[in-house]
């Protein structure tokens, strides 16, 4: 009978953790949140919404390594989640705020506003498939390819909480609502690099001037915060075009040094 026991096969574990599904679901309330006060023109509450799905978002994986407590049901979850706050929610967002103006003109019979608020989401969600296969292969760690999704609906919440803090009117800003609405979008889906804050070291020494540049920036924030809040993240867009544009322009000139001088004619 002790035999059997021992070699019975373990019992599963139910349930699931509380602690980090508590700040899955507080990035899933934000962007809910959003969508309801977009639809009701409080844009600047969409907007701090989104941020604080943001913020919960990255403390939900934070606790949960720090805890022990990460499952795969967590991962499928934060998914979900993610895809709502900063696919559907940011677009709906966008589309109430400029995008929905362009159904009174021709382009593409009035549909260009939420087409481009569509490929958005789409991009979003290929972007979140593509993070979750690189993950369950162990090729997620170090820098990421592609824009965040999270960094791509910063971008457009930046956008629309700054000209909504400044009274500027969404149907003036037609062109730029789009050309950022999909340009965040292909960014989600192409391969350039993007810099991740899990690389940093928060216990190593850094220089003296990092902390300068951190201080002035939550000034700056505390000034502003909508313009602070989009210019950081649409300088994090545009990080991963220039830097792959100037690692092409170093190419010739690195091939160049290392290609072997021919000999002096005699």
């Amino acid at each position: 009978m002790d035999e059997e026991k021992r070699f019975a096969a373990p019992r599963r574990r139910r349930g699931v953790y509380l602690l980090p599904n508590l700040f899955t679901t507080a990035t899933l309330f934000g962007g809910f949140y959003a969508i309801i006060a977009a639809m009701n023109a409080k844009f600047s509450h969409a907007c701090i919404a989104v941020a604080v799905a943001m913020a919960a978002d990255s403390l939900d994986g934070l606790v949960a390594r720090k805890t022990n407590t990460a499952s795969e049901f967590g991962k499928e979850y934060d998914s979900l989640c993610d895809m709502v706050a900063f696919g559907v929610a940011t677009s709906i967002v966008m589309y109430s705020f400029s995008l929905h103006y362009l159904s009174a003109h021709e382009w593409l019979g009035g549909k260009l506003g939420w087409l481009a608020a569509f490929l958005f989401t789409a991009c979003a969600a290929l972007r979140l498939a593509r993070f979750n296969v690189l993950a369950s292969r162990g090729g997620a760690k170090g820098n990421f390819f592609g824009l965040p999704s999270p960094g791509a609906a910063a971008v457009l919440i930046g956008f629309v909480w700054m000209s909504d803090r400044f009274g500027w009117r969404g149907s003036t800003l037609v062109l730029p609502a789009v050309i950022l609405t999909i340009g965040a979008g292909i960014l989600m889906v192409t391969n350039l690099r993007f810099f991740s804050i899990k690389t940093i070291r928060l216990t190593q020494r850094v220089p003296f001037r990092y902390i300068v540049f951190s201080v002035g920036v939550l000034a700056l924030f505390c000034i502003e915060p909508p313009l602070t809040f989009f210019l950081i993240f649409f300088s994090y867009a545009l990080s991963g075009p220039v830097l792959w544009l100037y690692g092409r322009a170093r190419r010739p000139a690195a091939a160049a040094v290392a290609a072997p001088r021919e000999p002096p004619a005699l």
